[in-house]
């Protein structure tokens, strides 16, 4: 156990330095004065924030499938899914993506966690009248604001999926030697994020905050 303290330690330390130091400028918000431009749509919500989004698919009300999509940490709503479409009209799919807080052209919420990115997706779906219950598929980082919805909104989904989603290497249930053969696949600077995350879990949101992670954190897959 000490010996591990020391080296936790300094890293705790110079993480603390990192997010002392090297705070990003003021943020200028989309549509701002000497922010920048709106090209999106957006709903307030009901703390004031503004949330952008993009429809995509067939018309909401000749829907089979309403799904919102949750982008990665490095993305926002005009990541394009991998899905034709012909297949979206064949199967009468409307789609429904968002920029996260502090992500694209949403407002930042500096009071961002699991929950709030949860009821911000209700609230969205609410106010775009997608009806009682709906669909939500989240990729990457994405994927805790679908298990947000599982915790917290269950009530209001048709079914939940996650994409190629950050897992916790850690949990005892997986195969040791699997884990570790897992994770020493990732690119180094993802290696490290998830390892701060683990280790010290209050720099967990800072590492997904857009404007602090690109210290932190390289790209999802190698180049």
């Amino acid at each position: 156990m000490p010996h591990k303290l020391v080296f936790v330690l300094p890293i705790v330390l110079l993480g603390w330095a990192i997010q002392a130091i090297l705070r990003p400028p003021p943020t200028k918000l989309c549509g701002s004065p000497g922010g920048p431009p709106l090209t999106s749509p957006r709903i307030k919500l009901r703390d004031g924030r503004y949330l952008a989004y993009r429809e995509d698919g067939v018309q909401k009300d000749k829907a089979r499938f309403k799904i919102i999509t949750v982008h990665a940490f490095d993305s926002t709503k005009d990541f394009p899914l991998p899905v034709s479409k012909e297949l979206v009209e064949e199967l009468g799919i409307y789609l429904l993506a968002f920029d996260r807080a502090g992500y694209g052209e949403s407002d930042p919420n500096p009071d961002r966690d699991v929950k709030s990115e949860a009821l911000d997706i209700e609230e969205l779906a609410d106010q775009l009248e997608l009806g009682q219950k709906f669909y939500v598929l989240g990729t990457s980082m994405g994927g805790y604001s679908v298990w947000g919805c599982l915790q917290y909104i269950p009530h209001r989904l048709s079914g939940a999926a996650l994409v190629v989603p950050i897992i916790n290497y850690w949990w005892p249930s997986f195969p040791a030697e699997l884990s570790r053969q897992a994770f020493k696949k990732l690119v180094v600077p993802e290696q490290r994020t998830l390892w701060l995350a683990h280790h010290v879990p209050s720099l967990a949101l800072p590492v997904d905050d857009p404007e602090v992670a690109p210290f932190f954190c390289g790209c999802h897959a190698p180049p």
